[in-house]
């Protein structure tokens, strides 16, 4: 028997909660089509917004995709439903990245603090105070990995200067790449009917010592660069990294990513996100260092995390510019 689909307003709450998650470059590569007979939220790629250049394989655009997933799974069970979701469900559409059907009452606590936290939580590109985060709240955004099949490693103080050091190695060798540096320049844009793209107030600053590697979106060193400011002498880093490589890993390193993102902004902690390394083969490679067990773990994001300003927000696709037919479906 069909599962009852829910009315409009909450629907379109759905989709604003699901896209209400970070995505490279904001690109917000989703598009959602409600199964009326099944009662499920698809969500597929929307490949027209991939990133040729810096994610050829998809895997950062399946990562946006599992934070949205994410999202709307917290959405839903803030509705008071239970979140069914299956990954990849069917092989002969790989554009059907996952779907969500609402299933009966919601078994467990909603967890009201990661509903309210989507809708607050932003990357920011702007320095970090040097006060360190409580080992209680590390813990809980390990805790918050694990539970979506993800490790959140946090490497020794040597391991972070090793890891900054590669992300400024891709850092240099995107800006040094044409196709790649005009394919982020493109994604710097004034706030327009299309909600997507970093407007140029979200994009930051540089350290002035050249130590954490902020990305800079215009590719390019001159007079209209990012401006440099004191960052923190000491980051916090942490690697999400998932057992396997497989499309569906990284559907779920989505998943983590964004509930340890939810999580620390539950607890007033800011993110950004160091992905640079992780679009060069060679560089990922180096970033996690295989365990005891030479069981071979994959890097998906490197996180710094700390306290400070809250970033400027980035514009948002409107919910019907979000579903890929042309309009909301009339549900009865």
């Amino acid at each position: 028997m069909p599962t009852a689909v829910p009315g409009i307003p909450t629907l379109e709450t759905l989709v604003s909660a699901a896209s209400a998650a970070p995505s490279i470059h904001n690109t917000q590569p989703w598009r959602f089509r409600l199964d009326p007979d099944g009662g499920a939220l698809e969500i597929r790629a929307a490949a027209e917004r991939g990133l040729r250049h810096a994610d050829p394989s998809g895997r950062a655009l399946h990562m946006s995709v599992g934070c949205a997933l994410f999202n709307l799974r917290v959405a839903v069970a803030h509705f008071g439903r239970e979140p069914v979701t299956r990954l990849l469900p069917r092989p002969d559409e790989p554009g059907l990245l996952a779907t969500v059907r609402l299933g009966g009452p919601a078994r467990f606590s909603t967890a009201p603090h990661l509903y309210d936290a989507l809708w607050r939580r932003r990357s920011s590109r702007l320095p970090f105070s040097d006060r360190p985060l409580p080992g209680s709240v590390l813990g809980e955004l390990a805790e918050a990995a694990h539970t979506e099949g993800a490790v959140l490693g946090r490497p020794e103080p040597d391991a972070v200067d090793r890891l900054l050091r590669l992300s400024w190695e891709g850092e240099q060798r995107t800006s040094a790449d044409p196709d790649r540096s005009a394919e982020s320049r493109r994604w710097v844009r004034a706030p327009d009917h299309t909600g997507l793209g970093i407007p140029p107030t979200a994009v930051g600053a540089q350290d002035y010592r050249d130590h954490i590697p902020m990305r800079d979106f215009a590719a390019h060193r001159h007079s209209g660069a990012l401006s440099a400011r004191p960052f923190e002498a000491r980051p916090t880093i942490a690697v999400l990294s998932t057992p396997h490589d497989r499309r569906a890993d990284w559907l779920r390193a989505g998943q983590a990513l964004e509930r340890v993102l939810l999580v620390a902004t539950a607890h007033g902690v800011r993110a950004s996100l160091l992905h640079q390394a992780l679009e060069w083969p060679d560089l990922r490679e180096q970033l996690v260092s295989a365990p005891h067990d030479d069981r071979r773990a994959h890097a998906q994001m490197v996180i710094r995390l700390g306290y400070g300003p809250m970033g400027p927000p980035t514009p948002r696709c409107t919910v019907s510019q979000a579903w890929e037919d042309d309009v909301l479906p009339i549900l009865r």
